[in-house]
């Protein structure tokens, strides 16, 4: 199988920052890409960072350059730093990795069970 555990989230004043970590483990051959996606009450889950092997980004469009992503291709492990947050950034954030398990085995989506970030004064 294959695990991610993400850490990093908590309570934040806005206009502060937090960093997420997700660290995958388990049976990787390969990953194909990493991300973050977050969900808060009655919204849909939504990207918020995505970053593949060759190194490539995307972000969803709320996030107006405060967020950055990063890799530790060697650690199998993903970043979001978030900067500049906000009231309306409040959600869980969950870590996705798409992984193959083995070289004959078509790539899978793969999910953390979540981080809660709260923007609060």
């Amino acid at each position: 199988q294959v695990q991610l555990v993400e850490s990093g989230g908590g309570l934040v004043q806005p206009g502060g920052s937090l960093r997420l970590s997700c660290k995958a483990s388990g049976s990787i051959f390969r990953i194909y890409a990493m991300g973050w996606y977050r969900q808060a009450p009655g919204n849909q889950r939504e990207l918020v960072a995505v970053v593949t092997e060759g190194g490539s980004s995307n972000y969803g469009e709320f996030v107006e350059g405060r967020f950055t992503i990063s890799k530790d291709h060697a650690q199998n492990t993903v970043f979001l730093q978030m900067n500049s947050l906000e009231p309306e950034d409040t959600a869980v954030y969950l870590c996705n990795g798409e992984v193959a398990r083995r070289s004959w085995e078509p790539r899978r989506s793969y999910w953390g069970q979540g981080t809660q970030v709260t923007v609060s004064s």
